[in-house]
């Protein structure tokens, strides 16, 4: 990314986490202006993290790291601010992996997963256009078949970015439409499939079982497909999203996350959380509508953007 993409897409992330920045920075310097850590003081910095929704494991934990350097001392806000967000590049970094498209395999397959309104086929469109920037050819399959809305929208993004969109008929066997994708993403010699999926409450064993169908469909062609199992998180569920996660990846596998709808909420630490318990990679994050505004995660403009530190 070039000094200017970079500078767009860091006005774009700071716009984006308002919400959440507001409500962790607000709530440090007014409690922390200058003040000596102690008990007192360590545990309404931990109540701020958990209100945050960083989650009470990763907040006591920050916390802890922090005190214990720190203990006794006198501290400012700005001091606190720039202390965590070390300490939360250190925990995202380990998870800030761009998904990487293996050219051995041919199309790589990615099967995109989540809950109602995550906002999985608008993903799927912005990784289209992504990847065809890149060069890759790209080929997408409307796999939420239980929602016309869905097809359409996936159609649109398809002549958006020039790419081959596979459709069937409202309420299709989902799996069926996912195996013949793969057959014509194979003879266009395509680099990339990229598959929708209906959203499913992640406590409906049924729907979850149909997503298991899919893959299984898809290893009559490939026995390595899917090659990546995304799940799509909206950030503003806030922690609902632990409960997600542990359904998905227990039933489908789930490689890696990308977390959306981070403009809308101020729940924007829970993204912090996840990496701290899961420790999945987190390829993408989503602040806006627009085409541009899912990009590759990076984890210490997230760290610092979250803590209202500038660049």
């Amino acid at each position: 990314m070039n000094e200017t993409a970079k500078s767009t897409w860091l006005s774009r992330l700071r716009a984006g986490l308002q919400r959440s920045t507001g409500k962790l920075s607000e709530g440090i310097g007014s409690a922390f202006m200058k003040r000596k850590l102690d008990e007192i003081a360590l545990n309404e910095l931990e109540e701020l993290l958990i209100e945050a929704d960083l989650g009470p494991a990763t907040a006591a934990r920050l916390v802890g790291d922090f005190g214990k350097t720190r203990f006794g001392k006198d501290v400012t806000d700005q001091e606190i601010r720039g202390a965590l967000a070390e300490s939360i590049t250190d925990i995202l970094r380990l998870c800030a992996k761009p998904l990487e498209i293996d050219a051995a395999r041919k199309p790589f397959v990615v099967l995109m997963v989540g809950v109602n309104g995550t906002g999985k086929t608008t993903t799927i469109g912005k990784l289209a256009k992504l990847y065809q920037a890149q060069g890759l050819k790209v080929v997408l399959a409307a796999g939420d078949t239980f929602r016309a809305a869905a097809i359409s929208q996936l159609q649109i993004w398809g002549e958006r970015t020039g790419c081959r969109v596979i459709a069937g008929p409202p309420n299709g066997d989902a799996a069926a439409l996912a195996f013949q994708a793969l057959q014509q993403a194979q003879a266009d010699k395509a680099d990339l499939l990229l598959i929708d999926t209906a959203g499913r409450p992640h406590n409906k064993s049924d729907l979850m079982q149909e997503l298991s169908k899919i893959a299984r469909v898809l290893k009559k062609l490939d026995p390595d497909a899917p090659h990546a199992t995304l799940l799509v998180l909206d950030a503003t569920t806030g922690q609902n999203a632990h409960a997600q996660v542990e359904v998905f990846r227990d039933l489908t596998q789930v490689t890696g996350l990308v977390v959306t709808k981070l403009d809308g909420s101020a729940k924007g630490g829970v993204l912090v959380a996840l990496a701290d318990r899961f420790g999945l990679p987190i390829h993408a994050i989503g602040v806006g509508e627009g085409a541009d505004d899912l990009r590759p995660f990076r984890a210490e403009d997230f760290a610092r953007t979250l803590l209202g530190l500038e660049d």
